[in-house]
């Protein structure tokens, strides 16, 4: 189920611009970590949560400077308001279905709570993010609990990551196919430097007719086997949801997170979608740069005041950041279609995996791999 047995977009030949960090991942990202708890069982749960920690756990509790961005609000993400009014982040992130977003906020709280009881005396506003999954998975049930999110924030590593149905992303489709977890990475230099900006989506979104990959519109080739896009559903094509988180390490205002978060639906959009109405599509991006520059805490203030100092990359040098941020964006996308496999869920409700050959055959792409 996980799609561990497929290789990835790149992997197979497609011809995607630009240079990934080691493992192809938001993990790129030194001290970003990503962790998953997946919930199959019997016939009608098919969910999870998926946790992103900005900072190591040791120090994820140190604000990150912070953006997001609705392409359309028909979705929700926790802790908005705070994070337009500070510019910050600081605990873990988590994504999970639309009806566990309580179990999962409540979870953050809890982990918080056993491992950070300092900052637990201060006040908790988590970032958590949903998709909807109730055309494979039983939401209305409570299945995903507070437990989940603390075990998969626990679970949380640097390195490779988990794509397909795993963690958050279980119970996704995209484009009329399985759909899930996806990410990528871009390396961008900047005089002597090179940072890294990584992306990381679950993707619930597009309409099979309108998928377009590196360039060719395949969908309209692609219409056979489309259970999900049956007359008989109530949702039309194209609903579901799509929550990306962008990550870099290149030392970044608040306001051009945020500038990072809005050229995400740019990269979407390289993969066919037109933004449906009943797709909800919220986008974050953080910088780890800039560690001490926001204070150790947003609590009652202690001691002499001080000030806070941020270095941050001119604002008429951003444009290799945004290309970054598409193209990494674009190759997620793709890696969740490539990584997930079909799969049944409720009511027998049936999910198709990517006819990888016949897209491979369609866009001229060709495998590496023999």
């Amino acid at each position: 189920m996980t799609g561990a047995e497929r290789l990835r977009a790149r992997a197979l030949g497609l011809p995607l611009p630009g240079t990934p960090g080691p493992h192809n991942a938001i993990t790129d990202v030194a001290g970003v970590h990503i962790g998953e708890t997946t919930l199959i069982e019997g016939d009608a749960v098919r969910t999870g949560v998926t946790a992103i920690l900005p900072r190591p756990p040791e120090t994820v509790e140190q604000p990150c400077a912070a953006g997001w961005y609705s392409l359309n609000g028909n979705g929700e993400m926790t802790g908005t308001a705070w994070l337009s009014e500070t510019g910050t982040l600081r605990l873990p992130v988590l994504i999970t279905n639309t009806h566990a977003i309580g179990a999962a906020h409540r979870g953050v709280i809890d982990w918080t709570v056993r491992e950070k009881p300092h900052v637990a005396d201060e006040w908790l506003l988590p970032v958590v993010a949903e998709t909807w999954d109730g055309y494979l998975n039983a939401i209305n049930a409570p299945t995903v609990q507070p437990h989940h999110a603390v075990a998969a924030i626990d679970a949380a590593r640097p390195g490779p990551v988990a794509e397909g149905s795993v963690g958050g992303g279980t119970g996704m489709n995209c484009y009329g196919f399985k759909g899930g977890n996806g990410t990528a990475s871009r390396r961008v230099g900047y005089g002597a430097e090179t940072y890294t900006v990584g992306a990381f989506l679950q993707a619930n979104f597009g309409s099979r007719r309108e998928l377009t990959i590196c360039g060719t519109h395949v969908g309209p080739a692609l219409s056979e086997d489309n259970p999900m896009e049956d007359a008989g559903r109530r949702q039309p094509p194209g609903s579901g949801s799509v929550i990306v988180v962008i990550a870099t390490d290149a030392p970044l205002l608040p306001q051009q997170c945020t500038a990072l978060a809005r050229r995400v639906p740019l990269g979407l959009a390289r993969t066919g979608t037109t933004g449906s109405h009943f797709s909800g599509d919220l986008f974050l991006a953080f910088s780890t740069a800039n560690e001490d520059a926001f204070g150790r805490g947003m609590g009652f203030p202690d001691g002499e005041p001080g000030y806070g100092a941020l270095r941050f990359i001119p604002w008429n040098r951003m444009d290799a950041f945004y290309e970054a941020v598409v193209e990494a964006v674009e190759e997620a996308v793709l890696n969740v279609l490539f990584a997930s496999q079909t799969m049944i869920g409720r009511g027998g409700h049936r999910s198709p995996g990517l006819p990888v050959a016949e897209v491979l055959r369609l866009t001229g792409a060709f495998s590496h791999s023999g």
